[in-house]
């Protein structure tokens, strides 16, 4: 169990007090310490990403907002509307309201705001209390290698800096998120340096990302506050990165060959280096310069030119997070020491990392926007992109193609947002190594630079919002609420990652949600499982299908290859077995599965109150036909649905199979089964499962979630999975309907409120065949 520290003291009392949802009166600021990691059973709540800057959460979708171009007579008008929307903010100040302690996941009120919660939209305003003024550098032929002539150069340029202050006062989330950054800084101040700690195939990715935190939040005080101890206490961290104690004392020192490391060492490095550019002394830039020439950039063109090399892989047909985060790496570092430079590698390097990253960093989200290796690689991917696109046009005031070498891109901000459920994400696959100082961020950039409010909207809730970037990509002239106008369903059918999302509120903390997968077992990165038709389910504020997430990373042949006879499909959590689906002859499903899907629904946006009434015809359904994921079946098709305004839900299984039959499905909930029904009960709630229909034989049994005992072993010992209850329907060979019923024990629900569906043929569903 990942388990973040106790929240301890940082920052100043909360001018939100009890309201303030990073803010506890008793202890002060959030500020958890790294989470360790370990061999272990490593999951949050069913794989809450681990996030070490904590702040608050929501979910969205829905409709884009347009940035209108005003005219010089529409800019009074223009900043009216944007000080209207500041002013209401002030008043009512951050739209969530707490924390839910369990999920890290907004609670907010149960209210209507016309004033503040309307349609998302980006206003142009001239009003510099609250809105970004105009980047004075604006050079007519972008150039680059030809940077801005002012310090910082790199995200946070000196104009941003100084208008920030005012925009704090103005807004309520700058203020939150400025004073957790302190005290997170304060915090980090307290600690040793980063021990050095080889961690098998994730390498010393977690200290990397662990010192690249700590130096933008002593990099963000220390330019909020002109004190030098943070300049002090950033050296001291760079200089324990290139210590004997810190590794080999040679050139594999950051661990080129796993390139992610020496990336992300790169990045800290340049960020220091020019956020804190007026404070070193020539001999501290010198020998900052040396270092990361040395153990980051010279690796990197090693990487591009030397064929004798591996660990240049990720350069190029790598569409996924490596990419994105070696690249964004190199061209932080060397656009900070560009100028300063006398070897010519930053040079070289900004020759060829911009177009490795616009051919294949831009293209990891599929057409649909779902990000192709998992939706937790998601926050490396987007973080790397982000990160290297924003220095780009700060730099030199071009992004060179990098926001539209895809021209689906911006479609990856919805996919990530409605992956999210009601307590956490539709997490499939691997979950990655620990996060630090990556995060969603990326979305206030999106938001601004593809014109979609609800992106920010959205992620301004959210649990990892406060951190130095949010600071200079988030829009505060912004207004609305995300909610206001996202649709209830989204469905996303790129071949590759077929999946449908479908609830009943945003922004009710108990309402239901239910997402359901198909898509390719191959083509992933290796970061997949073998899960056709996998699916999660959220009700009265819990998880009650959830996924085991990550197996350990330094299992032998993890990460091997997605061949049929992989190692990796022998570890439990990426087995078929440990996946939410149907497991036929106790076999792992075919690698070359090419399912197909259908899908309706009735289409509801939720308005303006976070009091979401769903109409009582209102209904979602998604079916695949997933015959090709199996080898012992004439056909094996699913379908999920939802019922009676939401409220219930429907999962249908049509199998015709050669092999044994096994309907299987993880929960932490305590099970009690009996014959066709199991009653779950987990945090003081109830979930009933019924089996409609039964074939005959058919009924509910459980096991701990570990492998049959006749099962290929897998080269070491499986982790275990306690306290997580395997819910099962076993059949022979034959051919079966299996219709399951969820029915979530609603407070203000009895008994005779539920309804039994009819039994439709799952080829003949429709948006009316179960009314």
């Amino acid at each position: 169990m990942a388990n973040y520290s106790s929240i301890q003291q940082g920052g100043n009392p909360s001018p939100y007090g009890s309201g303030d949802p990073y803010y506890a009166a008793s202890t002060g600021y959030i500020t958890p310490a790294p989470v360790k990691k370990s061999g272990g059973n490593n999951w949050l709540k069913f794989g809450l990403p681990v996030l070490i800057i904590v702040i608050v959460g929501g979910v969205v979708g829905g409709i884009l907002g347009t940035r209108k171009h005003t005219s010089s007579s529409s800019t009074a008008s223009a900043d009216a509307a944007a000080s209207s929307a500041a002013s209401v903010k002030n008043q009512i100040g951050r739209f969530a309201t707490a924390t839910n302690s369990e999920w890290m996941m907004p609670v907010y009120p149960s209210t209507t705001n016309a004033a503040a919660f309307g349609a998302p939209s980006l206003i142009p305003s001239t009003n510099a209390a609250v809105a970004w003024p105009q980047d004075p550098f604006s050079p007519a032929s972008p150039d680059i290698l030809t940077t801005r002539p002012d310090r910082p150069r790199l995200i946070a340029p000196a104009y941003k800096w100084a208008a920030l202050p005012q925009l704090i006062k103005s807004d309520p989330y700058l203020q939150g998120w400025n004073k957790t950054i302190f005290g997170n800084a304060t915090n980090y101040m307290s600690l040793p340096p980063v021990v050095y700690f080889m961690d098998g195939d994730s390498g010393i990715l977690d200290n990397a990302r662990e010192i690249k935190m700590r130096i933008k939040a002593f990099g963000y005080v220390y330019r909020m506050t002109n004190d030098t101890q943070w300049v002090t206490r950033a050296w001291s961290e760079l200089q324990n990165a290139v210590s004997s104690s810190f590794g080999p004392n040679d050139n594999t020192k950051w661990n080129p060959t796993h390139f992610l490391d020496t990336a992300e060492l790169s990045a800290a490095f340049g960020i220091a280096y020019d956020w804190m550019y007026d404070a070193w002394s020539d001999d501290q830039k010198t020998t900052i310069r040396a270092n990361v020439i040395q153990y980051g950039l010279n690796n990197g063109v090693s990487a591009y030119t030397d064929p004798t090399v591996f660990f240049g892989w990720w350069r190029t047909n790598t569409t996924g997070n490596w990419n994105c985060v070696c690249n964004g790496g190199l061209t932080l570092a060397s656009l900070s020491i560009l100028g300063d430079d006398t070897t010519g590698v930053a040079t070289q390097l900004l020759g060829l990392t911009v177009d490795s990253a616009k051919q294949n960093c831009a293209l990891a989200p599929s057409d649909d926007g779902t990000w192709s290796e998992t939706a937790h690689y998601w926050y490396f991917g987007t973080t790397g992109f982000s990160e290297m696109t924003s220095a780009l046009m700060t730099a030199t005031g071009s992004d060179y193609g990098m926001l539209t070498a895809n021209s689906n891109f911006h479609l990856t901000g919805m996919f990530h947002m409605y992956a999210y459920g009601t307590t956490s994400p539709f997490d499939w696959g691997d979950h990655g190594p620990n996060k630090f100082s990556t995060t969603a961020n990326g979305l206030f950039l999106f938001a601004e630079q593809y014109k979609s409010p609800q992106f920010a909207l959205w992620q301004r809730e959210q649990q990892d919002a406060a951190e130095p970037w949010s600071m200079f990509w988030y829009d505060p002239s912004i207004s609305g609420a995300f909610w206001n106008g996202a649709a209830l369903d989204q469905f996303f059918d790129n071949q590759l990652d077929q999946w449908g999302s479908m609830r009943s509120s945003w922004t009710d903390g108990h309402a239901l949600y239910l997402a359901i997968k198909a898509g390719k077992n191959q083509g992933h990165q290796t970061h997949n499982d073998l899960d056709v038709g996998d699916f999660v389910l959220d009700a009265l504020g819990t998880r009650w299908a959830g996924e085991l997430g990550s197996g350990d990373y330094r299992s032998p042949d993890y990460f091997s290859n997605d061949t049929q006879t992989s190692n990796r499909w022998l570890y439990y959590r990426k087995m078929t077995e440990g996946q939410n689906t149907i497991l036929i002859n106790r076999v792992n499903q075919n690698v070359l599965a090419l399912p197909t899907v259908n899908h309706d629904t009735t289409g509801e946006q939720q308005g303006s109150s976070t009091v979401y009434t769903v109409p009582s015809d209102s209904t979602a359904f998604w079916t695949t036909d997933m015959t090709s994921a199996y080898f012992d079946a004439t056909s094996v098709k699913r379908g999920a649905r939802l019922l009676n305004a939401r409220r219930q839900v429907l999962l249908q299984d049509e199998i015709n199979s050669q092999g044994t039959v096994d309907w299987r499905m993880h929960t932490n909930a305590t099970v009690d089964a009996s014959g066709t029904t199991a009653t779950l009960t987990r945090d003081g709630q109830t979930m009933t499962v019924s089996i409609l229909n039964a074939p005959a034989g058919a009924s509910f049994s459980t096991s701990m979630a570990q492998r049959y005992a006749d099962d290929p072993t897998p080269p070491v010992p499986d982790q275990p999975n306690p306290n997580i209850t395997v819910l099962i329907i076993s059949l022979p060979a034959g051919q079966y309907t299996l219709e399951v019923l969820f029915n979530p024990q609603w407070p203000d629900m009895a008994a005779s409120d539920f309804v039994t569906p009819p039994s439709v043929p799952l080829d003949s569903w429709s948006l009316t065949s179960h009314n």
